[in-house]
């Protein structure tokens, strides 16, 4: 299987939906500490999202891998990613460089400089979060009517045990055929998420350095054009 960096063409797909899609994952959230059965994770993921509507904002650093096995491609991709609420998110990419998708409240702007230097896409923000490019709000928004949840197994992560469920979208507009969560057992964070996009694709989120409410201003989620970069307009 060939390892590549993640391209800029790829960062598109990347975000499932606009990708056309989240994040989930996604996907993060806090856990109040609290025993769940071992049959029903659906007490991990109410807590997670009750918690997670109640931040301010949530940043953590990011590794992305997306597995095609049709093509026997693995794109890499690192970086930050920012969010307060559903209409404020910041993806910003170390590697490859310059990279970023941002929604400033009205707009998602993408710019893949890897691929086309001199173009940003804008599109206009989709209406619903859970299957847009937000992937921090993608699957704690009602998730017991929204998914089929099942704890699928205990793992470890980083050397602390978590708690891995299973989550499958009840509509079939959802830009994910499933979703698999590792949430930590000790602190309730989410340290990883799987997401299945498509017959061959999986696309994999792993966390690190967690922040909750961390403190932003307006140009945390603006996104300035870059002189000489034309904007092609999708709204």
């Amino acid at each position: 299987m060939r390892s590549h960096h993640h391209s800029g063409l790829r960062t598109l797909r990347a975000f499932g939906g606009l990708w056309t899609g989240l994040a989930a994952v996604g996907c993060l959230g806090l856990v109040a500490a609290a025993p769940a059965g071992p049959q029903d994770p659906g007490p991990i993921v109410n807590r997670a999202a009750q918690i997670y509507r109640g931040l301010t904002s949530l940043q953590a650093d990011f590794v992305q891998t997306i597995a095609d096995r049709g093509l026997g491609d693995t794109l890499t991709s690192r970086g930050t990613v920012v969010q307060a609420g559903a209409n404020y998110f910041a993806m910003r990419f170390s590697d490859p460089p310059g990279e970023a998708v941002v929604v400033d409240g009205k707009y998602v702007w993408i710019y893949t400089p890897s691929t086309q230097p001199k173009q940003v896409t804008r599109m206009a923000l989709a209406t619903d979060p859970i299957y847009g490019v937000n992937i921090l709000a993608k699957i704690l928004d009602r998730p017991r009517e929204r998914y089929q949840l099942r704890l699928l197994k205990s793992d470890e992560v980083g050397g602390r045990p978590a708690h891995v469920v299973e989550l499958v979208p009840n509509s079939p507009d959802a830009d994910f055929t499933r979703a698999v969560v590792w949430f930590d057992e000790q602190d309730g964070l989410r340290d990883r998420v799987e997401f299945d996009e498509g017959r061959n694709a999986r696309r994999t989120f792993v966390l690190s350095k967690l922040r909750p409410n961390v403190a932003y201003t307006k140009e945390t989620f603006k996104f300035d054009v870059p002189s000489g970069v034309k904007v092609i307009d999708r709204s």
